[in-house]
């Protein structure tokens, strides 16, 4: 018969004991888990939680459940190659984090983007910003028992996993980003099928917030629950419209514009209350904006290439192939070796829809990155989840939970 293991390993007692208050050592206060398999945690994410009575004394995430180790695995890719394990990290912001790992490459190796490749970037970016929202808002409703926003939600983001299918051949895991450009042009019907997306999005927007902006139930459920102040916020290190509800403009797309986003025209959406409720009010007015970035972005969309013509690292057109043999051994040689990137670090960091997202790319003259390390925004903003909820009713977590929008991919990596 095997033997059970009952050892108790007293250094790993002693660091949980830290993290709680003496009343629950004492037994005075309640210590209870919530997840990691728990459908409000969006993820696996294992919440200890301090209570007196049903109200929260603390809240001490436990993270690590979803941990890929992306990091070390991009470390044995080439450049290029490595682009397809940054879909994994923020599965709702696939895109985007294409984006800012094909930034960094091309910093490092200073690497050109023609202006057509930088305006389809932005288009897709935006739409792909607020497909998130879409998400974030239709389970935060649902969270709070509102079945038909998710519903609604639901219905438009399909529409924009079509587009982004219609590009890529992929509708989440796309890859379609590449070191000085895009994998391909977009197909003839990706105009129509945007515009389509931009006729009826608004009024979309609008249905959304004629069932929940002024509906009794969601402001009791949102309005004074997790206030966070604009200095605990920055204290923090908190990011994205988490920030922007405590009443900060900050986004990265004003302050270091990037793909051109300096030519058009949108505003920052703020709210001084820092309450869920402000928060769900700044990503709602975020979604408009993403419209107006993308209806400008269509309408002077250049022609010309989609990707850089600089051979050292873009691989040659697939219409060389097929009458020329020094194009088919620079494309054999690029995507078996890959291309050398010279000695040196950077950092680029972009405005995903949770916050700052950026990465550290550093190479040393070889065609794999010597260390990459990512900073998500999930991360931070998860850590304040604990003065977010101090004080309330354990049934608010589950808003508070919805409020902060994190991805555990984004937080695990």
């Amino acid at each position: 018969m095997p033997q059970i293991n009952t050892h108790i390993d007293e250094s790993m007692l002693d660091g949980f004991t830290r993290l709680v208050t003496q009343e629950a050592i004492e037994g005075k206060t309640m210590l209870l888990n919530m997840g990691p398999q728990h459908p409000s945690t969006h993820g696996v994410l294992r919440l200890l939680l301090e209570l007196d009575g049903e109200f929260v004394v603390n809240v001490i995430p436990d993270i690590g459940f979803l941990h890929t180790g992306v990091e070390k695995h991009m470390e044995y890719k080439t450049f290029e190659k490595a682009v397809v394990m940054t879909d994994r990290l923020d599965y709702l912001n696939n895109i985007g984090n294409n984006l800012v790992y094909c930034l960094a490459v091309e910093k490092l190796v200073d690497l050109d983007v023609p202006p057509r490749a930088q305006a389809i970037r932005v288009i897709l970016t935006e739409l792909q910003r607020i497909a998130s929202h879409l998400v974030w808002l239709g389970t935060h409703a649902l969270d709070l028992a509102a079945m038909s926003v998710f519903l609604y939600c639901f219905r438009e983001r399909e529409m924009i996993l079509d587009i982004m299918e219609m590009c890529s051949g992929q509708r989440m895991m796309t890859s379609y980003f590449r070191p000085g450009g895009l994998w391909r042009d977009v197909p003839v019907e990706f105009e129509d099928a945007v515009r389509q997306f931009l006729r009826i999005f608004p009024a979309r927007i609008d249905e959304y917030e004629a069932l929940l902006t002024k509906n009794p139930l969601f402001i009791e459920r949102t309005k004074h629950i997790g206030v966070l102040s604009a200095e605990d916020a920055m204290k923090w290190g908190v990011t994205g419209p988490s920030l922007r509800a405590s009443g900060i403009a900050h986004d990265l797309r004003k302050v270091r514009p990037y793909s051109g986003y300096e030519q058009y025209d949108f505003d920052i959406p703020t709210h001084t209350d820092g309450d869920t409720y402000a928060r769900y009010l700044v990503r709602m007015e975020e979604m408009r904006q993403s419209v107006r970035i993308v209806q400008q972005a269509l309408d002077k969309l250049p022609y010309g290439p989609t990707r850089s013509n600089n051979r050292k690292f873009v691989p040659p057109p697939r219409s060389e192939l097929g009458h020329s043999m020094e194009a088919v051994i620079h494309h054999f040689k690029l995507f078996t070796e890959g291309f050398p990137a010279p000695k040196g670090a950077v950092y680029v960091a972009v405005e995903s829809p949770r916050g700052e997202l950026g990465v550290y790319l550093e190479g040393d003259g070889g065609p794999k990155p010597y260390r990459i390390h990512w900073r998500t925004p999930s991360f931070a903003n998860l850590q304040v989840l604990k003065l977010l909820a101090k004080g309330h009713l354990v049934a608010d977590l589950v808003a508070l939970i919805g409020t902060i929008d994190i991805v555990l991919g984004d937080v695990d990596r």
